[in-house]
């Protein structure tokens, strides 16, 4: 053989495997999301999610792809999608709650688990600790119990009168004793009595304002949980029905209720989008501390106030970060 042509064959042979190399395709990480609710009643809550994604220049169907799941607000569903996700062998999982994170756990030790909010990591065992989570679990946190004693000063500040009120609230919900304790201080020092009422299912919900009718309740206070979220229209609805003033936690309930206060979900949810970032980036979860919030927000439907007969102290507006006319 000629040794020119010897020499050229040898170097396009070396060349080639690198070529092919260099030719294979980047691997598309694959994130798999799930909620207790349905996806369309977490329509907030996935923009957020979404943009939190953008701004790291991600861009679904692109360079992620992300499996997108609901259970309907049917927690026995939640099992059977993890496992869903886990056999699709996602590279990270998305937790839209504690509902959510139990499950997922219960799934997988070993895929990464993002956490977009829960009331006490430490306390549900997700975590060893707020800054050492040490396992595959970490993301961000609601801890903010005094929340409730807060939303039960805001109620007397609008009711000066207000000497009953009713709350609404899921036993099976973490952190929701957490969240009692905290209201029942409050309640002492603004001498107000409270009745708790436990919301599992839709039935209890219809139960509850019954209740709260014949107990005289002046005000409700609404805790958060799956099947709470999921049936907020009915609730603000009936609290406006019965002419009883009610907080709740989220501004998604204010639409059709009267005001709102409580950690900014969204910007959880938006920070979620950083620690999936960080780990496909090769972070490990056990090395992510847990955030705690830093966002709350007030919301006030005049509208509402308007249908029941209150009048919204002008100081009390003033704080609003955002009123719906």
């Amino acid at each position: 053989m000629n040794p020119k042509l010897f020499w050229l064959l040898t170097a396009i042979l070396l060349v080639l495997p690198h070529r092919a190399e260099a030719q294979q395709p980047t691997k598309v990480p694959r994130i798999g999301y799930l909620t207790a609710v349905s996806l369309s009643a977490q329509l907030l809550r996935i923009e957020a999610f979404r943009q939190g994604l953008r701004e790291l220049d991600y861009v679904e169907g692109k360079n992620i792809v992300i499996e997108w799941r609901g259970a309907d607000g049917i927690p026995n569903r939640l099992p059977a999608l993890a496992a869903e996700l886990v056999r699709l062998k996602v590279d990270i999982v998305v937790s839209g709650g504690p509902t959510v994170t139990r499950p997922v756990k219960e799934a997988t030790t070993t895929i990464p688990i993002v956490m977009t909010f829960d009331n006490d990591p430490v306390g549900s065992g997700f975590v060893d600790s707020l800054a050492h989570p040490g396992g595959n679990i970490t993301g961000l946190s609601t801890l903010a119990p005094d929340i409730g004693g807060k939303q039960l000063e805001l109620l007397k500040e609008i009711l000066p009168r207000l000497t009953r009120v009713v709350v609404l609230g899921t036993s099976t919900q973490a952190g929701n004793e957490q969240s009692l304790n905290e209201i029942e201080l409050a309640a002492r020092a603004l001498k107000v009595q409270h009745q708790y009422l436990d919301v599992k299912d839709h039935k209890d919900i219809e139960a509850a304002f019954q209740a709260a009718h014949k107990g005289h309740a002046d005000a409700v206070l609404v805790l958060i949980s799956p099947v709470i979220f999921s049936e907020r229209t009915e609730i603000a609805d009936l609290a406006a029905t019965n002419r009883l003033p009610a907080i709740f936690p989220w501004p998604e309930f204010v639409e059709d209720g009267l005001m709102s206060y409580g950690v900014r979900v969204t910007d959880l949810d938006r920070r979620a989008a950083t620690y999936v970032d960080k780990i496909l980036k090769g972070a490990k979860p056990s090395d992510l501390p847990v955030e705690q919030p830093t966002k709350f927000e007030l919301v006030i439907n005049l509208k509402t106030a308007k249908q029941i007969g209150i009048t919204i102290p002008q100081r009390v507006l003033a704080r609003a970060d955002r009123v719906i006319r």
